[in-house]
This record gives structure tokens, C-alpha cells and sequence, in this order.
């Protein structure tokens, strides 16, 4: 079974959000594919370049969304992303300037990351969105 396994319970309401959201999973699954295969460190470097820029893509998406329909917690919600953003281009640098390796523990945080930020703040979002519909 994959370490990043896409479900239900993650879904927000929001088909754009939950199939960019699946996206990130994809991503962060061939990350853990690649580290499990043992592949070098440009093929690792690649993936993980790949999961940073999507998940810069996604969250110019959601903000947008946010701000449009006037999302309340939307500076806070602005920071875990900017933060987390923060956290992976500074753990990349390091890797490629040999200081880091990628371990389990990058996949632990992303792991945790990913369920706490979708399946928790993502939400909140999504009933915010499904409330402006109506």
C-alpha cells in the first residue's frame, strides 16, 4: 500500500481543489517510489523539484480561491502554505548542497503534512466555498 494513498476522507467539496489535492498525493507518492528504488540524487532532486512546483501551483489556486470569495481565514491560511513552501525549497537547497539526505523523515512530514493541512485547514475552505454556492 502507498505511503501517499489518495481517499475519500480527504475530499473538500471542491472538484478543482480535490483533483489538484490528488495530484499532490501523486506526486508526493513518486517521490517515495523513487527514494524506495534507491534512484540517484538527480532523478531524486527531479521528483522532488516536480512536487515543489506543483504545490506552488496549487497554492496560487487555492489562494485565488480564497480571495475571491473572501475566505475569512485566508491570512493565516496564506501562511501555513508560505511556511510550508519555506520548509521543502530550504530542505531541497540542503539536499543539493549535500547537508541533508532524503529519509523517511521527509516523507513523515509530508505525510503529515498533507493529512493535517487537506484533511483538517483544506475543510474549512471547502465548506466556506460550498457556502458561497449557495
Amino acid at each position: 500500500m502507498s505511503l501517499f494513498a489518495w481517499n475519500e476522507a480527504y475530499s473538500v467539496g471542491n472538484v478543482t481543489i480535490d483533483a489538484q489535492h490528488k495530484m499532490l498525493f501523486q506526486y508526493a507518492d513518486k517521490l517515495h517510489a523513487a527514494m524506495s528504488a534507491g534512484n540517484g540524487k538527480d532523478t531524486l532532486n527531479q521528483t522532488l523539484s516536480d512536487l515543489i512546483a506543483y504545490t506552488k501551483k496549487h497554492f496560487a489556486a487555492e489562494e485565488n480561491l480564497m480571495q475571491t470569495h473572501h475566505y475569512p481565514e485566508y491570512p493565516q491560511h496564506k501562511a501555513e502554505h508560505d511556511a510550508l513552501t519555506e520548509k521543502v525549497v530550504r530542505f531541497q537547497n540542503d539536499y543539493l548542497a549535500g547537508r541533508v539526505a532524503l529519509t523517511g523523515e521527509l516523507l513523515r512530514f509530508l505525510k503529515d503534512w498533507l493529512s493535517h493541512h487537506i484533511g483538517e485547514i483544506d475543510k474549512k475552505v471547502g465548506k466556506h466555498l460550498q457556502l458561497q454556492a449557495h
